[in-house]
């Protein structure tokens, strides 16, 4: 599979079970293991190392505390479309766990922004002073 342009996964690194799909389906649900459990070990795959650490670093709760993925899927009738949607959960999964995401600078506001918004305040307070009771 592959992750990106210079990383890939291979296939025997990536464990199926098939497995009965759970919910409606009538008589064929209970004969047929259409549903897939995909598991994929992050610790002993053959990922870079930034990958694997922002993997084990991701707080998932489809990555067990062993470092192993687990996705099911269940959502198509047919085995081999649950195949391509585990493996593009877990792609996304990858990627995701490795966007660098910028650091924020501080900022201060400026003077003038700090000088305008006060005489706004003030403006309005004398607005609302205004509207008090008339006395005659």
């Amino acid at each position: 599979m592959k992750v990106s342009n210079n990383v890939e996964i291979p296939d025997h690194e990536i464990e199926w079970t098939a497995i009965r799909a759970q919910g409606a389906g009538g008589q064929n649900v209970n004969k047929v293991s259409s549903a897939v459990h995909l598991r994929f070990d992050v610790k002993a795959s053959s990922l870079p190392d930034f990958y694997k650490e922002r993997l084990l670093r991701w707080s998932d709760s489809r990555i067990t505390s062993d470092g192993v993925v687990v996705i099911k899927a269940q959502q198509h009738r047919t085995q081999e479309k649950n195949r391509l949607d585990a493996l593009e959960r877990l792609k996304a999964l990858i990627l995701a766990a490795t966007v660098v995401h910028k650091t924020r600078k501080a900022t201060r506001p400026s003077k003038n922004s700090q000088k305008k918004r006060m005489d706004k305040k003030t403006q309005r307070g004398q607005v609302k002073k205004m509207r008090g009771k008339v006395d005659l």
